[in-house]
């Protein structure tokens, strides 16, 4: 298994931090069209001894969930997103079909341990929905149904995953967050277990998989350790997180105290074989860190990594040099 991490801010200090700790891999945002964008990503990495693993956030893809006229335009994008990553040798992108928001948070400061704070959602305050930037969506959306978004979503795959298959990439989808049946009055199709065994149906090939957010799958109350394992051949990216609640109400919590046997997480990463990148996601805001962006601080990170290396080291699995 390999350490992975987003890294917010993005600067040289962080950078050189992360691999002091033992991160050795790096996820990053969309960074366009042009190659040259990710192989100076590339370099700037490697001079910190780290590579980019996965890019995941603000894909063009939006119009491609929606299924207008614009979705077109919006493949070619990601054929070119798939050429551009195959040549700078990045294997993953990490992709959701959420239509209108990305993940979504009620409330950007609920105290955890120590007076740490996390991000929660509770469907009775929808009106306070908040993005990752925290600014407020709209509460109302043209509806859209759940049988037009799995349609969708198969176009999309029947034009990309050649493409991706034939370049060694994969797409992997992550669950909505929250996994609600509906959300602003549009449907929601990555929402429980069952959808991603239909997802995974769509098309036997190593480029469709997924990426494994626990917390994510925390949410829908599936039990964690045995849906690594019916899942296991097509997880290819973790995002190690944990919460306290259930899908309509729950909280971050930090790593070591939400009701999750991550232990036992770790095993079955192990006995599935995996060996891909793995991160902390949404970690606690600690104190100093005031103007950090909630859930993406600096700190919090320094004590997943460390908790993350241990328990791989526990049970019996290998961290990635």
């Amino acid at each position: 298994m390999r350490i992975a991490s987003v890294i917010t801010p993005f600067t040289d200090e962080n950078l050189k931090l992360a691999s002091q700790v033992g991160v050795t891999d790096i996820v990053f945002r969309y960074l366009g069209t042009e190659v040259c964008a990710y192989v100076e990503m590339k370099e700037r990495l490697e001079s910190f001894g780290l590579r980019l693993a996965a890019i995941e956030g603000y894909l063009p893809i939006e119009n491609i969930i929606l299924g207008n006229k614009k979705r077109d335009d919006e493949i070619e994008e990601m054929k070119q997103l798939i050429a551009n990553l195959a040549s700078v040798g990045i294997p993953i992108i990490c992709y959701n079909f959420m239509a209108g928001t990305d993940w979504v948070r009620t409330d950007l400061a609920v105290p955890e341990r120590g007076g740490a704070l996390v991000t929660a959602f509770n469907i009775d305050d929808v009106n306070k929905a908040m993005s990752l930037e925290g600014s407020s969506h709209q509460l109302e959306y043209d509806p859209i149904s759940a049988d037009r978004l799995w349609d969708n979503l198969q176009y999309f795959l029947d034009r990309i995953i050649p493409v991706a298959e034939k370049a060694g990439i994969a797409l992997a989808m992550h669950p909505d967050d929250p996994p609600l049946d509906s959300f602003l009055g549009r449907d929601r199709i990555m929402k429980n277990v069952d959808d991603f065994e239909r997802l995974v149906g769509t098309h036997a090939s190593p480029s469709n998989a997924i990426c494994f957010c626990q917390g994510t799958f925390a949410e829908m109350g599936a039990d964690i350790p045995a849906t690594i394992r019916r899942l296991g051949k097509h997880i290819r990216y973790v995002h190690f997180r944990d919460i306290e609640g259930t899908r309509e109400r729950f909280r971050e919590t930090f790593h070591d105290t939400g009701p999750t046997d991550m232990y036992a997480a770790i095993r079955a990463y192990r006995d599935i074989g995996f060996n891909g990148p793995i991160r902390p996601d949404h970690v606690p805001q600690l104190v100093g860190e005031d103007d950090g962006e909630p859930g993406y601080t600096m700190l919090g990170r320094l004590f997943a990594y460390g908790y993350m290396k241990g328990l791989i080291e526990a049970a019996g699995g290998l961290v990635a040099d």
